[in-house]
């Protein structure tokens, strides 16, 4: 799961409801490449696929992502550990991206009060 140490060192997601792979990759700090192979890996990420195959990505797949990158890259986990840690969270998943969402629009409702104090 994402510690708020590592989520302070990815920038925050804007609210919108579709990203592209290069926004995605600018968000997670990952590589498209390394996405387009994470979709082959966790059967939980699945981006939409749209004309000409155009990947776009929804605010859970953003958040599957960080999770993905934080057991990997941060955790240390192996790509069969990770699935096996996401295959036995799956029922605190939906309370941990809960969370995540909380403190995501936490975040952008300071900003839109700093805007608004202004």
């Amino acid at each position: 799961m994402l510690e708020p140490s590592h989520n302070d060192e990815l920038p925050p997601i804007p609210g919108k409801r579709y990203f592209t792979i290069g926004e995605v990759s600018d968000l997670c700090s990952v590589k498209a490449h390394v996405l387009r192979y994470w979709e082959q890996e966790f059967p939980q990420l699945a981006p939409v696929k749209r004309r000409g195959n155009r990947r776009y990505y929804q605010r859970q797949d953003v958040l599957m992502i960080r999770q993905i990158r934080d057991l990997l890259y941060n955790q240390g986990y192996t790509i069969g550990g990770a699935k096996q840690k996401l295959a036995g969270s799956e029922t605190k998943e939906d309370a941990t991206q809960a969370k995540q969402l909380i403190r995501q629009m936490i975040v952008e409702l300071e900003e839109v009060l700093l805007v608004l104090e202004t």
